[in-house]
C-alpha cells in the first residue's frame, strides 16, 4: 500500500487543501532559528480539518543546531504526536551543509525534546544515510527525472526501487488540478497506519489543546513585533491564533528582518520605520547591533548589497544619488548588469 502526497511551504501561501487531492500533506514550519512560514499554521489546521495525515517539517540554516531545533519544536507544541516531524537537510540557505554531526546535533535535539525520531528528508545524492540509521529515522529521499512539469501522481516514479526509503519526493513542479503553481509530489510506501507510526512511535494520545478565540488587535506593527520577541504571545500555533488577522503581517516583518540585507535595514532605519532608541533595538532584536555598527560607519563608507530584481537606479534612489556615479565609483562598465549578492560602493 502506498500514499501520494505534497508537501508545501510559504511558496503556496493561500493554497486551499480542500480542492488539491493529496493522501497527506507536509507544511514547512520553521527555517533556522528565526524564520516561521506565515501560512504554515493555516496549512496545518486545513489539512487536520480535512483528516489528512500530516506532517510538519524545518529546514536546517546552519548557525546553532540546538537553537533551531529548540525553535521548530517550540513552534509546532499542538502537533507532537499527531503529526509526522521532519528535518530538511539541503545544501541552499544551510551554512552547515556537509557537516553531518552538525545534523547529528540536530536530530538529537528533536529527540530529546520530543523523544520521536524525526522523518529526515535529503537529495538522493548527497543523502546522510549513516545518520538516518544511527538515530532511528525514516527517509525522505528527493530524486527526479527532470525538472519539466510532472501533470499528476505518478505509481512508480523514475528510479523507483534503487534504494528503499519510507518516502520519495519525485517531482518539485508537479501540477496538481486545484492548484495553478508548481507543487512537490511524493509517494509514501505505506498506509495511513505506517504514517502514525513515525508521527507517534509509542502510539501516546497527546492532550488536545483548546484553541483561544483571537481578539481583533490594534496598535503598530512594530509594537507587536516586540511583544513577540519578549514571549508576551507564546511561541505558533498559540502565537498565530492570539495574534488573529494581524499573524501574517506581524510574521512577515520577523521575517523581513531576519532576511533582509544590512543596506535594506539601514535605510529603513533612516527613514524612521524602526522608530529609535530601545523601540528599534527591540524590534531589530539580532540584527540591531549589525545595523547599529552599518549605520555608525556609514559615515566613513557605505557599501550596498544587491538583492534580486534591484537595478543600479532603484540602489541609487535608495541613497539620494544616481546610476551614473554608481557606475563610475564602481567601475562598471554595463550598468544593466549587477547581479543578486554583488557589492556595491555608494560612497
Amino acid at each position: 500500500m502506498a500514499l501520494q502526497g505534497i508537501d508545501i511551504s510559504n511558496w503556496q501561501n493561500g493554497i486551499n487543501l480542500a480542492v488539491v487531492p493529496a493522501d497527506f500533506v507536509m507544511v514547512k514550519v520553521t527555517q533556522g532559528a528565526s524564520y516561521i512560514s506565515p501560512d504554515a499554521a493555516r496549512q496545518v489546521e486545513q489539512a487536520r480539518s480535512l483528516g489528512r495525515p500530516f506532517g510538519v517539517y524545518m529546514y536546517v540554516g546552519g548557525g546553532n543546531a540546538e537553537r533551531e531545533a529548540d525553535f521548530f519544536i517550540d513552534n509546532i507544541q499542538n502537533w507532537i504526536g499527531h503529526g509526522v516531524l521532519a528535518v530538511d537537510w539541503e545544501r541552499g540557505d544551510n551554512d552547515a551543509w556537509g557537516n553531518t554531526d552538525y545534523l547529528r546535533r540536530v536530530i538529537a535535539q528533536v529527540i530529546k525534546r520530543t523523544g520521536i525520531p524525526p522523518l529526515l528528508y535529503a537529495g538522493a545524492s548527497g543523502f546522510p544515510w549513516d545518520v538516518a540509521r544511527e538515530y532511528n529515522c525514516a527517509t525522505w529521499v528527493a530524486q527526479y527525472a527532470d525538472t519539466k512539469h510532472t501533470t499528476g501522481y505518478q505509481d512508480t516514479p523514475w528510479n523507483e526501487g534503487a534504494y528503499a526509503c519510507a518516502k520519495r519526493q519525485y517531482a518539485s513542479t508537479g501540477r496538481l488540478p486545484g492548484y495553478g503553481g508548481n507543487l512537490d509530489l511524493n509517494k509514501f510506501y505505506g498506509g495511513v497506519d505506517a504514517w502514525q507510526k513515525i508521527a507517534n512511535p509509542q502510539n501516546t494520545q497527546p492532550a488536545p489543546v483548546p484553541a483561544p478565540v483571537a481578539p481583533v488587535l490594534e496598535g503598530d506593527v512594530v509594537d507587536l513585533v516586540i511583544a513577540v520577541r519578549r514571549g508576551e504571545y507564546g511561541n505558533n500555533p498559540e502565537r498565530a491564533q492570539k495574534l488573529g488577522a494581524r499573524a501574517e503581517e506581524v510574521q512577515g516583518l520577523i521575517n523581513h528582518i531576519a532576511t533582509a540585507s544590512v543596506d535594506e535595514l539601514v535605510a529603513e532605519t533612516w527613514a524612521g520605520k524602526y522608530g529609535n532608541g530601545d523601540r528599534r533595538t527591540n524590534v531589530l532584536g539580532e540584527r540591531a547591533e549589525e545595523v547599529r555598527n552599518a549605520i555608525n560607519g556609514a559615515a566613513q563608507h557605505t557599501i550596498h548589497t544587491v538583492s534580486r530584481g534591484e537595478t543600479l537606479s532603484s540602489i541609487a534612489a535608495k541613497y539620494g544619488t544616481n546610476w551614473q556615479h554608481l557606475a563610475q565609483i564602481n567601475g562598471l562598465n554595463n550598468p544593466n548588469l549587477i547581479y543578486a549578492g554583488q557589492r556595491i560602493t555608494i560612497k
